[in-house]
């Protein structure tokens, strides 16, 4: 249940409701795959990390992804994206890139850590209403600290302390669960409580240490994730505590650059993995604390690699993909993923008809789920696309409302079932998070006005 107050009038009862969750409402088309269209208009800097916020406005890192700048997609007047508008946002106090990110559930959204950038041993908090940043303590004896980096010539001077590119998720309690890549105690996590704008240690991991783990949060709000070593395990949130889950048939994680690909809910309850050795694997849950099952599933196409790469799950039940060859990440090739035949279909690509040939990596590179039904998609030199799909939302999918009434300050009460959608939206891999799993209402009015 939800009570919004989009306006302080009952004036609004006229408007139609629609209730919109990851788009589930969408125009159909008659093609096998999905289209791209260019945005009509760009803001001043790069875009890298996008995440949507709880006004359904995007929120948009610039500096190519790495700067302390941010700015904000307003959809126009019509609800649409591609002709919206861009406006700058208050800076981050720290640089950052590939670090962790959440939309908290008061409309906020949690920064921390950064493989790259001063922003790697710290935490900070954006709020929307006041547009600004507040700096979050990081309590002694959580993360390592220092200076080090990666001497790797491959590694751009990575760190080598802090959060880094950690892992991280909001809980069905609002608390945000983080395992950060270097944690002072061996395999601890670290929690984020909202209410107290807090940090404190987590349970620990079964296993290792956390690093470029990929996750995905189960029917039953469990955490399922594994590790180099191919350890499943997964956090279980009405105990507080990680268990050892069944080890992974195959390897994952590529063994040149060790990074693995993106994560998915399916339609069916069961979890999807892309692998960063072009091989995946479902995992089908045992709804408790028994170990779940993990299957092989279809190879990626053409020796193809999900390395840190993005995708996005769609409302007709696909995911567009982003693969790449090899350790090579500079030439992005997309494809949709049919989970109910297990096939892979390529698409065209934004720019160009089968690949993206700007020679950006993967890594840089952004979807994100919008209200719409759309994926909005970034690779970092200053154009936007919008890719929309070609067929109709799952049913299964939509939500449905039992009842609307109004309060007497003349908010409205929505009662009803799935309004967090079926998974939770667009995916990377170990960072980059961009989860879109909450309600958005949607208004209309007879003049096709959208609020």
């Amino acid at each position: 249940m939800k009570t919004f107050n989009p306006w302080n009038s009952k004036a609004t009862r006229w408007l139609w409701l629609v209730l919109v969750v990851l788009g589930l409402v969408i125009p159909c088309h008659a093609l096998a795959v999905g289209s791209w269209r260019p945005l009509a208009n760009f803001p001043s800097e790069g875009i890298g990390h996008m995440l949507l916020l709880s006004d359904g406005t995007v929120m948009a890192q610039g500096g190519g992804g790495v700067g302390v700048n941010w700015f904000r997609l307003t959809p126009d007047i019509h609800g649409s994206y591609v002709n919206g508008t861009w406006s700058a946002l208050a800076p981050m106090n720290d640089t950052r890139e590939y670090y962790s990110s959440d939309v908290l559930q008061d409309g906020r959204v949690f920064v921390a850590g950064g493989e790259y950038g001063s922003g790697y041993d710290k935490a900070e908090v954006y709020d929307p209403v006041a547009n600004s940043w507040t700096s979050i303590t990081v309590p002694a004896g959580l993360i390592t600290t220092g200076t080090n980096v990666s001497t790797n010539p491959n590694s751009l001077g990575a760190h080598l302390a802090g959060f880094i590119d950690s892992l991280s998720v909001v809980l069905s309690n609002g608390k945000v669960l983080n395992t950060p890549v270097f944690p002072v105690t061996s395999g601890a996590t670290v929690i984020f409580d909202p209410v107290s704008n807090t940090l404190s240690q987590g349970p620990s991991l079964p296993d290792y240490d956390a690093d470029e783990q990929s996750s995905v949060k189960l029917p039953d709000d469990s955490i399922l994730t594994f590790d180099w070593y191919q350890n499943g395990q997964r956090f279980i949130p009405s105990l507080n505590q990680w268990i050892t889950d069944q080890n992974l048939p195959v390897q994952l994680f590529s063994a040149t650059t060790e990074e693995v690909g993106a994560g998915f809910l399916l339609p069916d309850g069961r979890a999807f993995f892309l692998g960063g050795t072009g091989l995946t694997l479902y995992y089908t849950p045992t709804g408790n604390t028994n170990q779940g099952a993990w299957t092989q599933g279809p190879n990626l196409p053409g020796g193809l690699v999900a390395q840190d790469a993005p995708a996005a799950m769609m409302p007709n039940g696909k995911i567009l993909c982003d693969f790449t060859i090899g350790s090579d990440h500079h030439t992005n090739y997309f494809y949709e993923f049919n989970p109910a035949n297990g096939t892979f279909t390529q698409t065209s690509g934004p720019n160009s008809p089968l690949t993206d040939t700007n020679y950006v990596k993967s890594d840089a590179t952004s979807m994100l789920d919008l209200p719409d039904g759309t994926v909005l998609y970034s690779d970092t030199s200053g154009r936007l696309y919008d890719y929309q799909p070609d067929t109709a939302p799952l049913a299964s999918g939509k939500p449905v409302v039992a009842s609307v009434t109004y309060n007497t300050d003349g908010s409205l009460h929505l009662s009803g079932t799935l309004f967090n959608g079926i998974s939770q939206g667009a995916s990377f891999g170990d960072d980059n998070q961009m989860d879109s799993n909450y309600p958005l209402v949607r208004f209309t009015d007879g003049s096709g006005y959208v609020y």
